[in-house]
């Protein structure tokens, strides 16, 4: 029975073959607090779902806020973010290196919230065996208490640290996205390989879907979700690419028009 929720939920988020999905991360402020396209949250919230993205990324206390707004039949997946990390800024220059990483929630206070999914992260690379041990130990006790309610879970596998030249490259994105698969998770959020053909075999060599994210405001977004359709990855998991974009609804719309055809594009490449 827990199977069919979590496909029910994961229908609401994934579009399946030939039509990639459109997914906003907006708990950038939990760590980083009211970053530009931050501000108003509310407002911000009810332009995505006016614009159809398929899902929305948020922290548990967001979603309490901004229930209200999201309209009757046109509210995207929701997905709650249920830990928090300090690896954004203990791996920075000077910042002393203390990795620590701690639940905000349970997987059922997410779905009771109205979450369709759960999303945490999962820290590679890190030169911390202790902190990476925890990570994984965190990652399977949510797995399996997501199983058990029918709620599907988001790893956001990331390779971060002084041994991490490139995050982006194959050997760490093979690694990471395999663990979380073996751990149970139902999706992957990951970075970029920053080509084609390295995104394509990491898609090709992991069994469950990956959504790609932005990461920092990036000039070239667009060239990304193209190389995302063409390497057969399930989508993307953009932030700041969207909420800080000059104009955001046209870039929402330039994006949508990629995703919508992503068979073409696969086909056109084959």
């Amino acid at each position: 029975m827990g199977d069919v929720g979590k496909t029910i939920r994961l229908n609401r988020i994934l579009r399946g073959p030939g039509r990639g999905s459109l997914v906003v991360a907006f708990d950038h402020a939990l760590v980083l607090g009211p970053i530009p396209g931050t501000e108003n949250p509310i407002q911000q919230i009810r332009q995505f779902a006016d614009a159809s993205v398929d899902g929305i990324l948020l922290n548990l206390g967001l979603l309490r806020h901004c229930a209200e707004s999201l309209s009757p039949g046109r509210t995207p997946g929701i997905i709650a973010r249920i830990d928090w990390t300090t690896v954004w800024n203990s791996l920075s220059e000077g910042a002393g290196g203390v990795l620590r990483s701690c639940m905000l929630a349970t997987p059922e206070e997410a779905l009771r919230h109205g979450a369709d999914a759960v999303l945490t992260y999962m820290v590679v690379g890190t030169g911390d065996a202790d902190f990476e041990a925890k990570e994984v130990e965190r990652n399977a006790r949510v797995a399996r208490e997501c199983e058990q309610i029918g709620i599907p879970l988001i790893v956001e596998t990331l390779a971060r640290g002084k041994g991490v030249e490139n995050p982006g490259d194959s050997k760490w994105l093979k690694l990471h996205t395999r663990m979380a698969a073996e751990l149970g998770a139902d999706v992957i959020k990951t970075d970029y390989a920053g080509s084609v053909e390295v995104m394509r075999s990491v898609v090709e060599e992991c069994p469950i879907p990956i959504l790609v994210l932005g990461g920092s405001r990036n000039e070239a977004a667009l060239d990304v979700v193209r190389g995302v359709v063409e390497s057969g990855a399930a989508g993307v998991f953009f932030g700041r690419n969207v909420f800080q974009a000059d104009d955001m609804l046209a870039f929402l719309r330039k994006a949508r028009a990629v995703l919508d055809h992503a068979d073409a594009r696969v086909l056109a490449q084959s």
